[in-house]
């Protein structure tokens, strides 16, 4: 295990000299510590800056233990990025690529899944700001005819509660057969909502929370409808330029991640059978619910932004925070999760499982520290929440407590940690963890 402090400018040099000689499935691809705009000669910076007061300082080498273990339970790599007030900590550990053993690292763009879902609420929250949209209006204003309910509303649908069912739970019931039958497809978003409504609904509007994928793919057509552009047009104007989110791309329907990019392994239902390259596909069955490109630093950017008050008002992050509970440690907001750790600090951001990937990306209150981590594989319910753990280690530090899993709940499922119960996420199939 390495670790040091370097200067910004050196840090992704000297970390991919020492690769070389790691094995691959072996490799923990070291720990960086840097501050941001801090340039001195040679090697050696300042101590990072001290946490904020009744902050404690992220555990880092509880952090590596977290992406050793996700490793160790089937993901070939893992990494994770923590941005703190000025202060940068990154960690790597495993292979981005299993056929070329290339070692995974934070410069590494992935696919950020249901992550996507923030990012159309908040083009959909700035036009609320504009007043072009009422979020209490129902959906058929602006779709008219398009769902079968016309009290369902625009909050119903980003805050998950619209009742409709979440197509990919059919989609995707055999993971791999399920991926390979829509990996080059490509959908109209009308056709993504016919086939959420061949199946009854899940609860009356605004009766229940139930996460499902149509919600999201009818936020993209209200962005397409009230903006005249592509929603991939309006997360670039809107989000990606002024935040200068240089990796975060939206390549719908191309089927490759540009630039150097993580493989995502596709962990079949059978056990013991190979996991799938599942990286190039177009993710047209998500679109707006799940087809955003990103890395580490990026999603780290936007998440500070969002809470910091940089991309929509005041008001309307508040709509954004109006709390559904999901189970004992989660609530959901409008494209917005609220995470409750044991230490007693709520994380805000989100969750995303895209096939061959799962992220967590989530900030503090203030925005003034936020972590990032993914594991290169999906379809891994050990692994996902496992995942959860990252939490723990960046805004609880060291002092944090054992995490058990909830056993017996109405809200969590299975002995699971975060798990929502019922509820299918992107490529998880009937009977997997879920968050």
């Amino acid at each position: 295990m390495v670790s040091r402090t370097v200067r910004r400018s050196t840090a992704w040099a000297a970390a991919l000299l020492t690769l070389a000689a790691v094995p691959a499935h072996a490799a923990d691809n070291g720990s960086d510590t840097v501050k941001k705009g801090h340039a001195v000669a040679g090697r050696a910076v300042a101590p990072p800056r001290p946490a904020a007061a009744g902050r404690p300082a992220p555990d880092m080498a509880g952090l590596r233990a977290v992406l050793r273990t996700l490793t160790e339970q089937g993901a070939p790599g893992a990494i994770a990025r923590i941005d703190d007030h000025g202060t940068v900590h990154t960690a790597a550990v495993g292979v981005d690529d299993r056929r070329t053993g290339r070692a995974i690292g934070n410069a590494d763009r992935f696919r950020i899944g249901s992550i996507t879902k923030s990012f159309s609420a908040v083009v959909l929250l700035q036009l609320a700001d504009a007043h072009r949209l009422d979020l209490d209006a129902p959906v058929d204003r602006y779709l008219p005819g398009l769902l079968p309910d016309g009290r369902i509303t625009v909050r119903h649908i980003l805050s998950h509660r619209s009742g409709l069912y979440d197509y990919t739970n059919s989609m995707f019931a055999d993971s791999v057969s399920g991926f390979e039958a829509v990996r080059d497809k490509v959908f109209t978003y009308r056709q993504l909502v016919q086939l959420s409504l061949r199946h009854a609904r899940t609860n009356a509007p605004g009766a229940a929370y139930s996460y499902s994928n149509t919600n999201f793919v009818v936020a993209g057509m209200l962005i397409e409808k009230l903006t005249g552009h592509s929603v991939g047009t309006e997360y670039r104007d809107r989000i990606i330029t002024p935040l200068r989110l240089r990796d975060t791309l939206y390549v719908h329907p191309a089927t490759k991640i540009p630039g150097r990019h993580a493989h995502g392994y596709l962990t079949p239902d059978r056990a013991g059978a190979q996991l799938v390259d599942a990286t190039d596909q177009t993710v047209s069955w998500a679109q707006s619910a799940g087809a955003v490109i990103s890395t580490t630093r990026d999603l780290n950017t936007f998440f500070s932004a969002l809470l910091g008050g940089r991309l929509i008002s005041a008001a309307q992050l508040a709509q954004m925070e109006r709390w559904t509970p999901v189970n004992s440690t989660t609530r959901y907001g409008l494209g917005l999760r609220r995470r409750d750790l044991s230490c007693g600090v709520s994380v805000f951001g989100h969750t995303g499982a895209v096939q061959g990937f799962y992220t967590y990306s989530f900030t503090s209150k203030d925005g003034r520290r936020s972590l990032t981590a993914l594991a290169n594989t999906s379809n891994n319910g050990t692994v996902l929440n496992t995942m959860a753990r990252t939490l723990e280690s960046a805004f609880c530090g060291a002092r944090t407590k054992a995490i058990n899993p909830v056993k017996d709940s109405s809200l969590t499922g299975r002995g699971s940690l975060v798990t929502e119960r019922n509820v299918a996420h992107e490529d998880i199939a009937p009977g997997i963890a879920r968050d």
